[in-house]
């Protein structure tokens, strides 16, 4: 509670009690003389009374010529029957009426009391929560110091030109004038695009803690509430109190949810609150001044949808680009995430990572929980390498399903599917490594899975690439026309993938020779894995699409075919394979080297 107000509360308090003490002694110091009832009854046999006014215990009244300087008199009742009793013998008596002064202070005194007491816990409550009507427009950032934020670049891994970029904040935050001397200034706004689990927050943390200032931290969707006009306040009093504790930094995460592109979605209304709100944030980034020390950060993973007013010169200056780290960004970010642990002597963070492709650091940190948490389930006193690697079948193929029962002919179909797709990724030059073969029901409707291991990260597919990566993907396919004669929906995602790949080839890489190199979906890159495309008009005719369409069919025919005779050739070796399969449920890398020296490559079995 603030002094001020404790002050006058003490005050008020006070004051009552004054004001009732002076009503008392004014009450004394009045010219009423206090008489006992048988001096009052002596008074009125003598004839000295004027007159007499009675009350429920007490009578006063006036003499008729002043006693002792006082006119007026007070004495309080006895019953007639004791007073005349008393006054026969001459005793001096008076009445002593019972004194409610308390009581009735009391009455009124408590119940307002309580009432104030209740009133008080309740906005006390409210305001500590943040919905107080008092507290309602005010910004619910967390504030944190050095000390509450204990991160450093340190523990940041796999992001270094990210960091290279923010180092620039945290030198001009530590010394402004020196970083100035040429007059350049701090970008005022930084934002920081990625895809979930990169670590922008982290980044983020990590610049307050190495420029030791104070780091205001909030969510984007916490401007907006059921008021209107909040949103617009919230923002206004985050900037007012920054302002007070500069230099310092503003951390807005999630910023998709604030600075959404005005009028993007007409057809679907609109919201004016969220509009004014981001109007409020456009006139605090231009109203701050960079040399003040005050820098703005923000994350999204949605950079395609911000407002471009937000994005333009002046306000949010600098795009930093948070992406999935490659291998040795994996190998750097697992090497911080192993530290505490108690690992064995073939835990080899480069194989891990090699096994990691796409993983972001957030990945990375629930796969080494994840590891430790198996050793810890099997009673070992430390975590090996198979605790990685059960690790990663966990989180991309989803837990095991040994209680989902296959009969016979399912078990036979599900280990010739496999085994095709491995025969053909063995058989093709530039495919990935198997490194695992199971048919060991896994996630919701995986009945077996093939893991592949890259030897390498890769940032540029050719036309090749591509369709061998269809020709693996088909080979389950392929291999359950060639032994079963009949097709299954166990291929039903593989399709899905294939089908993508070749719509991908033919509208976005012209790699169709007919349709040429024309572009007919423009890349709209997007961090949200499965984020559904904006609604555009189709640029292009029927007739192209039916093209297209034809394209893409022709493609997928050709791999399939392609991957039917490259099993057909090598039909001993998949049935071998499948029973091999069958008998184990599961082939490691030993099995499958095994595998591989009796196959015979894609241009030997063309020769022949």
């Amino acid at each position: 509670m603030d002094k001020r107000v404790q002050f006058h509360i003490w005050y008020v308090i006070a004051a009552v009690i004054g004001v009732i003490l002076l009503q008392q002694l004014w009450v004394q110091s009045t010219q009423v003389d206090i008489l006992p009832y048988s001096a009052f009854l002596d008074d009125l046999k003598a004839g000295k009374i004027a007159q007499v006014r009675v009350s429920g215990n007490y009578m006063e009244g006036e003499f008729k010529e002043p006693q002792n300087g006082k006119r007026a008199f007070v004495t309080n009742r006895v019953p007639p029957d004791v007073a005349d009793q008393l006054q026969k013998y001459g005793v001096t008596f008076s009445g002593v009426p019972q004194s409610n002064f308390l009581t009735d202070l009391l009455s009124w005194v408590l119940p307002t009391a309580l009432f104030f007491g209740v009133w008080w816990f309740v906005i006390r409550r409210m305001a500590g929560q943040g919905a107080g009507f008092m507290a309602i427009g005010r910004s619910k950032a967390k504030v944190y110091v050095e000390t509450d934020t204990k991160v450093t670049f340190a523990d940041v891994a796999g992001v270094d030109e990210a960091k290279e970029e923010l180092k620039e904040v945290v030198d001009f935050l530590k010394s402004p004038k020196q970083y100035g001397r040429l007059g350049a200034r701090v970008p005022k706004g930084i934002l920081l695009v990625g895809p979930p689990g990169t670590g922008k927050t982290l980044l983020a943390r990590a610049v307050a803690g190495e420029a030791a200032v104070p780091f205001f931290s909030i969510n984007g969707s916490e401007f907006v509430e059921m008021f209107v006009g909040v949103g617009a306040a919230r923002v206004r009093d985050l900037f007012e109190q920054a302002r007070q504790k500069a230099p310092a930094i503003i951390f807005i995460d999630e910023l998709d949810a604030l600075g959404r592109a005005r009028g993007a979605y007409q057809g679907l209304g609109g919201n004016d609150e969220k509009e004014q709100t981001l109007n409020q944030l456009l006139v605090e980034l231009d109203g701050f001044d960079a040399r003040s020390g005050l820098v703005l950060l923000a994350a999204t993973n949605r950079p395609e949808i911000l407002d471009p007013a937000l994005l333009r010169a002046g306000r949010f200056d600098r795009q930093v680009l948070v992406d999935r780290p490659d291998k040795g960004g994996r190998i750097d970010i697992l090497k911080v995430h192993l530290r505490g642990h108690t690992l064995a002597v073939d835990v080899d963070p480069e194989k891990i990572a090699s096994l990691t492709p796409g993983f972001t650091g957030a990945d990375l940190a629930n796969l080494v929980n994840e590891a430790a948490l198996i050793a810890t389930r099997r009673r070992a006193d430390m975590v090996t390498m198979a605790d990685f690697t059960s690790a990663v079948e966990r989180i991309v193929a989803g837990l095991e399903k040994r209680k989902r029962i296959l009969n016979a002919q399912e078990r036979r179909v599900v280990a010739h599917h496999e085994m095709g797709h491995t025969l053909v990724a063995m058989s093709l030059p530039g495919t990935d490594t198997v490194h695992k073969v199971s048919i060991i029901p896994r996630g919701i409707g995986a009945l077996g899975y093939t893991i592949q291991r890259p030897s390498e990260d890769r940032f540029i597919q050719t036309r090749e690439d591509l369709e061998n990566r269809m020709c693996v993907l088909l080979g389950g396919r392929a291999a359950e026309h060639i032994v079963f004669h009949h097709l299954s929906t166990g291929a039903a995602d593989d399709l899905a993938k294939v089908t993508s790949i070749a719509r991908d080839m033919v509208t976005r890489y012209g790699m169709d020779e007919k349709l040429g190199p024309v572009s007919y979906d423009a890349d709209r890159p997007t961090f949200l894995p499965g984020a559904p495309p904006p609604m555009e008009p189709r640029g292009y005719s029927d007739e192209t699409a039916h093209g297209i369409d034809q394209a893409v069919q022709g493609i997928v025919e050709r791999t399939f075919a392609r991957s039917v005779a490259l099993l057909e050739r090598q039909r001993d070796l998949l049935e071998r394979s499948a029973d091999l399969l069958l008998e184990k449920e599961t082939l490691d890398e030993a099995d499958l080297e095994a595998i591989k020296a009796q196959l015979r490559p894609e241009k030997a079995v063309a020769a022949q």
